[in-house]
């Protein structure tokens, strides 16, 4: 079974929803049978590439309330965070372009450690004091502590078209499922869930996904066949 989770590295609600996830993934009985794919979508893809700022006073503009409100709204996040055991920095955290971003993570889906990449990154923006969005360097610190190549972030990093299509295809496919925000979980392409539910709503979704996979094919008879390499010659 496969689940994909479409996601951005600004979204506060992603980092605690992909923890939220892992729990109920922990407890299932086939999880070794899951396979989970991380899927770009930019939360604000107007933002400008190099244009960062504060996250509280960008909240409290973008949707009209005080920096107070914005600052508790941080508080109350960091909360939830640490209940699952996540560190979140509640205050001095920015925000910025993520296109640069989703594209490591598509050069670590390549390599095989995409899910090693986004939890640096998540690491880095709510976390650490540097920057993702600003300092590249701190990215590339990231990208090499989750396991890529130095050589291969940085040829990323300075080819704009590198996995640029990539990204744009995850964020088309976004919009043709529906999904207006992050993070957007779907489960063999059958099931949707939105936001960052309680592990209880995961546990269902994955058992209920799960149940309404086809059955394997079961064999009632066998007998001669040809394949690839020719026909069973028979026996007398």
């Amino acid at each position: 079974m496969r689940v994909e989770i479409w996601t951005d590295i600004n979204c506060p609600f992603c980092y605690i929803g992909k923890s939220r996830f892992e729990q109920a993934l922990d407890a299932f009985p086939h999880k070794d049978e899951v396979e989970v794919v991380h899927r770009s979508f930019e939360l604000d893809p107007t933002v400008k590439k190099g244009d960062t700022g504060l996250v509280v006073p960008h909240i409290a503009k973008k949707y009209g309330i005080s920096e107070a409100q914005a600052a508790a709204n941080e508080q109350g996040l960091g909360q939830q965070a640490a209940s699952l055991g996540l560190p979140y920095l509640t205050e001095g955290r920015d925000y910025g372009n993520s296109f640069d971003l989703h594209r490591l993570l598509h050069l670590a889906k390549d390599k095989g450690l995409q899910d090693a990449l986004i939890d640096a990154l998540y690491k880095g923006n709510f976390v650490d004091r540097e920057s993702v969005f600003a300092d590249e360097e701190h990215v590339v610190r990231l990208a090499v502590g989750a396991g890529l190549d130095e050589a291969d972030v940085r040829g990323v990093l300075a080819d704009p078209d590198a996995y640029a299509d990539d990204v744009r295809a995850d964020e088309r496919e976004a919009a043709e499922l529906g999904a207006t925000g992050v993070p957007f979980f779907v489960l063999d392409r059958k099931y949707g869930v939105s936001g960052a539910q309680p592990a209880e709503v995961f546990t269902q979704a994955l058992t209920q996904a799960w149940g309404d996979r086809p059955a394997p094919l079961k064999t009632l008879a066998d007998g001669d066949t040809c394949g690839p390499e020719g026909c069973a010659v028979p026996q007398a």
